[in-house]
């Protein structure tokens, strides 16, 4: 079983809404996936419990007991656990990614995120668990061109050395849409967002696949 723990330390990032779409995008190619939502306000619980079709197990859980959840999912045979982790709660966090096969740390393109975006990396780092950054809530780009805020975005994350998802996630209004009734942006009609999300599993779930390869230095 592969574990897969998504983290955000500055909230607001859509940490729970890429986590959902990871557990959704995996259910929907046959993956017995189990969510575990150690976050506080249990977001991602609600929006699956919403489903009405079949979809991936999810429970509710805490740090502290995040390593007994994975334990469950080992003796349920599931294939893969994502935890959706709570912003600022450090030591949350940490138990998470000692558990985790790979970090996905969401940041959207701001200055104050970045700034957060650091100290989530050093977290990850010190615990020496490989990583990927995906930058989420990004304007889209204009004939192939980047906002000027996502090129700064990504200059910063090239000085701090990030491996950065190969996928942006853009502003769509879909994704929150879909969420309300527990679906992923792959069941709607906006071709565009459903490749874009798919594209971005696809690549994560590649990288969970390499467990040799350290993502963090690429």
């Amino acid at each position: 079983m592969k574990t897969l723990a998504v983290i955000a330390l500055k909230g607001g990032s859509g940490k729970t809404t890429v986590a959902t779409h990871f557990a959704l995008g995996a259910h929907l190619r046959g993956v017995d996936t189990l969510l575990v939502d150690i976050d506080p306000q249990h977001s991602a619980a609600d929006i699956l419990s919403a489903r009405e079709a079949p979809g991936p197990a999810y429970v509710t859980s805490t740090g502290r007991n995040v390593l007994a959840a994975q334990f469950g999912a080992l003796s349920q045979r599931k294939d893969l656990m994502i935890i959706d982790t709570p912003a600022g709660a450090v030591e949350a966090v940490s138990e998470a990614v000692v558990l985790a096969d790979l970090a996905v740390l969401i940041v959207r393109p701001t200055l104050i995120d970045l700034s957060g975006l650091a100290r989530s990396l050093m977290l990850v780092r010190r615990l020496g668990k490989p990583s990927v950054v995906v930058v989420n809530q990004a304007p889209p780009a204009r004939e192939t061109v980047e906002a000027p805020l996502v090129k700064r975005a990504l200059k910063g994350l090239d000085y701090m050395q990030a491996a950065v998802a190969p996928v942006i996630v853009r502003s769509r209004s879909v994704y929150q849409t879909a969420l309300e009734r527990g679906r992923s942006a792959e069941e709607m009609s906006d071709r565009a967002a459903a490749a874009e999300i798919a594209a971005l599993w696809d690549f994560v779930d590649a990288t969970l696949a390499a467990p040799t390869q350290d993502a963090a230095t690429g």
